[in-house]
């Protein structure tokens, strides 16, 4: 029988951090490219502008993530904001995700170590 590959992703709009439970470690972090100076510059200019330029400016962010999960059978997204949910539902719309099974859950920020032992416990139970 085929071991499942299973990981966990911390996340909010600015960072996520990829944990790889077969590993046990933190894989790797991607960073957003959109900024606050890049927020703050469109929020100067219009409102509506901004909720644009977000969406945009996420996109390449929510595909950098998506293309590390699918080495995954199995993964957790979790952070303080609702980036994951967004990312879930960006995930919902490409068929390659369908047979990666996707959980949600919500959490503090927290240290690269509670990271780690939040998804090893998880998986645990």
């Amino acid at each position: 029988m085929k071991t499942k590959k299973k990981a966990g992703i911390w996340m909010d709009h600015s960072i996520a951090n990829l944990i790889d439970l077969n590993t046990q470690k933190h894989s790797h972090s991607i960073v957003s490219k959109y900024t606050y100076n890049k927020k703050e510059a469109a929020l100067n200019r219009s409102k509506s502008l901004v909720h644009c330029k977000e969406r945009q400016m996420h996109k390449p962010y929510y595909k950098e993530i998506a293309d590390a999960i699918l080495k995954y059978d199995t993964v957790l997204l979790f952070g303080p904001t609702n980036a994951k949910t967004e990312l879930h539902n960006y995930l919902n719309t490409d068929l390659n995700f369908k047979d990666i099974k996707i959980d949600i859950e919500s959490t503090d920020k927290m240290t690269y170590n509670q990271q780690d032992a939040f998804v090893k416990k998880y998986y645990n139970n």
